[in-house]
């Protein structure tokens, strides 16, 4: 069973003057929303103590990934590995994705000499599609107006929870 899930950082906060019903796709993914992520496997977690990973995008970028990994005509029935990877755009590290079959690796940089956490495809997709619109819910919750910006109503109709 794989979990995901999020903090949100007093460090860098948004900047006061933000005008969440209009700001454009760049901001939302890459500059507002800061804090911390973490991916969880049958109790073997990756997680990042940064403080400035953007929430949004780190889920947003998990549903393009599952579905960048879903794109041979073979499905789970090839043997053929597939790969994506996630860059931190802030360092170096990144998060590596392979699905072999119907089963996905996730690596990270930042841990040398971890075990891949390993989960089945489905799963992955249908946990980052999950983590996504709860993502959504809570900004929206927290940020007014940001249920109002028409990007958020793309992401939202693209990577419906499943």
């Amino acid at each position: 069973m794989i979990e995901l899930g999020y903090s949100l950082s007093n460090r860098f906060p948004d900047p006061p003057q933000t005008d969440y019903r209009q700001a454009p796709v760049r901001s939302l993914r890459y500059d507002l929303f800061c804090g911390d992520v973490y991916l969880e496997v049958d109790g073997e977690a990756v997680e990042t103590r940064w403080g400035w990973v953007p929430v949004l995008d780190f889920a947003w970028a998990l549903c393009d990934i599952a579905e960048q990994l879903d794109e041979d005509p073979q499905g789970s029935r090839s043997a053929a590995v597939q790969t994506a990877d996630l860059d931190f755009t802030q360092n170096t590290e990144l998060l590596r994705f392979a699905r072999r079959f119907g089963w996905v690796e996730v690596t990270a940089t930042w841990l040398r000499d971890a075990e891949p956490l390993v989960v089945r495809h489905a799963d992955f997709r249908r946990e980052a599609r999950d983590f996504l619109q709860d993502v959504l819910a809570d900004l929206t919750d927290l940020h007014e107006g940001l249920a109002d910006n028409p990007n958020i109503w793309s992401v939202q109709g693209r990577f419906p929870r499943i």
